[in-house]
């Protein structure tokens, strides 16, 4: 539980460094320079006002030098990844710190294209491409539950798939979707990639319902996907053993 908790914290400081990699990236902005800073006065943030989580609250969500209201999402990137490291350590307790490694980073940058496609409608090749390679160079060179060759196969076959439904229907989906899912597949390989995707596809219809109803049957604008597939594979890393144990159940 003292290593469960450890990775936890672990992941609310890498939330707090994937704050500034949701909001940065996407204007072409360097990583590293300039310090944090609030975005309306400039004020460059104390090492007190950088404690993910609970400078937030301690702050009152506000500027300590100019009163500027702070988003609930950075403490929620920061609160939402130390519990993703917290339940994947706690639900695979033997893996080893290499491997973790892997997986803490798909989670991590699971979330960061999420956001960032949701923001932007976009799904940046500097996080789906290496997503891609890692998923499968990792199959190869360590004990990950996916081999090297279903690792590959799966990427393959996933992202060859959609990337035909992308040419046939443009306007429906994306190459970013497309090399998401190819990563995706490589990580989770056959047959939960499948059920990754029937998730997203789920969930992403019923927000879209759910939009169209409030917004009236008029409505056309488009949803981005990204936030629905790193949905759909969260579920699948912490509950697909079970979903798909019930489906074969069922049939």
């Amino acid at each position: 539980m003292m290593m469960n908790l450890f990775w936890g914290v672990f992941g609310l400081i890498i939330g707090s460094f994937l704050n500034v990699v949701i909001f940065r990236v996407p204007q072409g902005e360097s990583i590293v320079k300039p310090r944090s800073h609030c975005p309306q006065c400039k004020h460059v943030l104390k090492a007190w006002e950088l404690i993910p989580v609970l400078s937030f609250l301690v702050l009152r969500g506000r500027c300590h030098s100019c009163g500027a209201k702070i988003s609930w999402r950075y403490p929620g990137v920061e609160f939402l990844t130390g519990l993703l490291f917290f339940l994947w350590a706690w639900q695979n307790p033997l893996e080893s710190v290499p491997v973790l490694g892997v997986h803490f980073t798909m989670l991590a940058v699971l979330l960061v294209l999420a956001l960032i496609d949701w923001d932007t409608m976009r799904l940046p090749d500097v996080f789906t491409l290496p997503l891609l390679f890692l998923g499968i160079a990792s199959s190869f060179l360590l004990p990950m539950e996916v081999s090297g060759g279903e690792s590959l196969v799966t990427a393959l076959g996933a992202g060859g798939i959609f990337w035909l439904i992308a040419k046939l229907y443009p306007q429906g989906m994306g190459l970013g979707d497309v090399k998401l899912i190819a990563g995706i597949g490589a990580f989770l390989g056959f047959p939960k990639i499948l059920l990754a995707l029937f998730i997203a596809s789920l969930a992403g219809s019923i927000v879209g319902l759910l939009w169209m109803v409030i917004r009236g049957r008029q409505f056309r604008a488009q949803i981005p996907f990204g936030p629905f597939l790193a949905f759909g594979t969260y579920a699948t890393l912490f509950g697909g053993d079970w979903l798909l144990q019930i489906f074969f159940n069922l049939i």
